[in-house]
């Protein structure tokens, strides 16, 4: 799971501009590379060893069984996108499934190696899956790759290519409409900022106008249309209430908020 913006040594300045493939993978592999410690430390107890949670919600797979009932999932081959210190995957090997945890960043896989685990890691970029076609019976993927690339529909389509007919990819990204408010806990947080039309990427880039780290925005349709066009089938659209149990905030995420506006969208997908 994604953390929001954050800095590293030296201030970035916060901008929005273009942003293209390349420069957008190059940058945040970077920044999580120089960030994967403190993400870790800030939100490890949250995500815990062996969880499968969706997202700052804190909708677990154990509930919401998005991925298909947990007794289903014996000796399926799943692939984790932008699994970060593979929480999900390490759950998923409880299951009896045989997962394979994938990340773009070399030190949150590292993070991987040190909680443990007896799945494959694979640093590499979701838009280049090093993978034979037909390799997997599920993805998934809680905040990884999707909100950082600047052409999801490449990420989509290798997603599609390694899975087998009828495999099931399901992923979960910041909720477009988030994009029209200050991304703040608070009540600043819950007034209209900007357009939620304005696809501009959120760059953070240093002072010689390198990015640093890059966010992509897709409307809701833009995702949908993403979904489709790539050759899938979309299944369920989830956008999760924030529970009452839940205290805690990350970045933007907080109760104030999100008992009134959605923070997620949880997107289920088929291949036909």
């Amino acid at each position: 799971m994604s953390a929001v913006p954050g800095a590293g040594a030296e201030e970035p300045e916060a901008t929005r501009r273009a942003a293209g493939v390349t420069e957008s993978s190059r940058a945040n592999r970077g920044w999580w590379d120089r960030n994967a410690d403190e993400y870790q430390v800030d939100h490890g107890t949250f995500l815990g060893d062996d969880r499968f949670v969706w997202c700052p919600e804190g909708l677990d797979e154990v509930e919401a069984e998005l991925l298909g009932p947990p007794e289903e999932l014996k000796g399926k081959d799943v692939l984790e996108i932008g699994a970060g210190a593979a929480q999900c995957s390490r759950w998923l090997t409880g299951q009896g499934a045989r997962p394979v945890a994938l990340d773009l960043s070399h030190r949150q896989l590292q993070h991987a190696l040190r909680i443990g685990g007896s799945f494959p890691l694979v640093c590499a970029d979701a838009a280049v899956l090093p993978f034979a076609d037909g390799s997997f019976d599920l993805a998934c993927s809680a905040y990884g790759a999707l909100p950082f690339v600047a052409d999801p529909r490449l990420v989509l389509r290798e997603v599609r290519r390694v899975l087998r007919p009828g495999g099931r990819f399901v992923f979960s990204v910041t909720h477009p409409l988030r994009w029209a408010f200050p991304d703040e806990p608070g009540p600043e947080g819950l007034s209209v900022s900007a357009s939620y039309f304005d696809r501009t990427p959120y760059v953070e880039q240093d002072d010689e106008g390198r990015a640093v780290y890059v966010e992509h925005h897709r409307t809701l349709g833009d995702r949908v249309r993403d979904v489709v066009t790539s050759g899938f089938r979309l299944v369920d659209l989830v956008e999760p209430e924030w529970p009452d149990w839940n205290s805690s905030e990350w970045g933007g995420w907080s109760p104030l908020r999100g008992h009134l506006i959605p923070g997620t969208a949880i997107f289920v997908c088929e291949r036909d």
